[in-house]
């Protein structure tokens, strides 16, 4: 990666260019870095987690002025498709395919981490009196957990039990939200004790350690019966293992975290995992998500916990996130 001075963009009459205030960083961005020169989009800004404000709006956008607090969103769908009017907007027909995921700012178009970013109009929200900086990570690390706790509601019920593996940059934000959302009792793991202990102080009903007496531990509490819910926000081999091996019969297991984790699922009587459970591998969320995070910000029920670094530092942030050294989210700020 490399920090160039290019012209600001222009913009067509249905976008806004949008003056950066905080981008965040993802580990999706160091997989993009990760892949180096087999990235199909080499050359590209960064970045799909951004807000700022209003500096100009094209002649067929309404309702924005110059000033305004907006988030931009994760997925830009097109809007007009049958999985866009059914509310599906991550799962966009036209841009997106079966096998690749819609249209997302930093990974394709130019993203966030510049000092402006040109978006059409639908893909931006206000913010009202949010904190820009602090808002920015929302549009993926809240906007995704509020996409995989939602479709996971039927299980969230009074008197459920959850497990929420990975307290980072998502995990955290996922925990708020089924405090503030649900009526379940929170199970929290980490391998991080700094981590574990921001857990608590966001109201997890129990903390663990993440390794490997965690799976008996969790059966314990539920009566060697599992848990309702599992949210992986990590995604490797052994917190899928993990996963795997606490959900209860008709359970929903959602695997948010991109680290490559396997299971196999064998269909038939022999089978090693309780029947009925509902296992999905979410990406990003939907409009109707993000209004949903938007609000509960604003409410004061949902925060980021977040460590600024100037623009110019981005080769710090990056290093300090893959090292782990980051508890919450990383925002640049241009």
């Amino acid at each position: 990666m490399e920090l160039k001075d290019v012209q600001v963009p222009e913009i067509g009459p249905d976008e806004v260019l949008i003056k950066i205030a905080g981008a965040g960083l993802c580990h999706s961005d160091l997989h993009v870095l990760h892949m180096g020169d087999e990235w199909p989009f080499l050359g590209n800004t960064v970045g799909h987690e951004g807000a700022g404000w209003i500096e100009k709006s094209g002649t067929a956008v309404e309702g924005y002025d110059k000033g305004d607090a907006v988030l931009v969103s994760v997925v830009w769908a097109c809007g007009s498709c049958r999985a866009c009017i059914n509310g599906r907007d991550n799962e966009c027909q036209v841009n997106g395919s079966r096998l690749q995921f819609p249209t997302t700012p930093g990974l394709g178009p130019d993203g966030a981490m510049a000092e402006y970013l040109v978006a059409k109009a639908r893909h931006v929200d206000k913010i009202g009196d949010l904190d820009p900086i602090q808002a920015a990570p929302l549009s993926d690390a809240g906007v995704t957990p509020m996409h995989a706790i939602n479709s996971a509601r039927s299980r969230l019920t009074a008197g459920s039990t959850v497990v929420v593996i990975g307290i980072g940059g998502l995990g955290h934000l996922g925990l708020q939200i089924l405090k503030a959302t649900t009526g379940a009792r929170i199970i929290a793991l980490d391998s991080d004790d700094s981590k574990l202990k921001l857990a608590t102080k966001l109201g997890a009903d129990l903390v663990l350690k993440s390794n490997k007496d965690a799976a008996q531990l969790i059966l314990d509490e539920t009566d060697q019966y599992g848990v309702d819910a599992v949210f992986d926000f990590v995604g490797v081999q052994p917190t899928v293992d993990l996963a795997m091996a606490v959900i209860a019969p008709g359970g929903a297991v959602r695997f948010v975290g991109l680290g490559g984790g396997e299971f196999t699922y064998s269909v038939g009587s022999g089978q090693a995992m309780p029947w009925g459970i509902d296992i999905q591998m979410s990406y990003g969320g939907t409009r109707a998500d993000q209004l949903e995070v938007i609000a509960l910000a604003q409410q004061g029920k949902l925060g980021v916990e977040v460590t600024e670094y100037p623009l110019v530092d981005y080769q710090k942030a990056f290093d300090d996130l893959e090292a782990g050294r980051i508890t919450g989210r990383a925002v640049l700020v241009p």
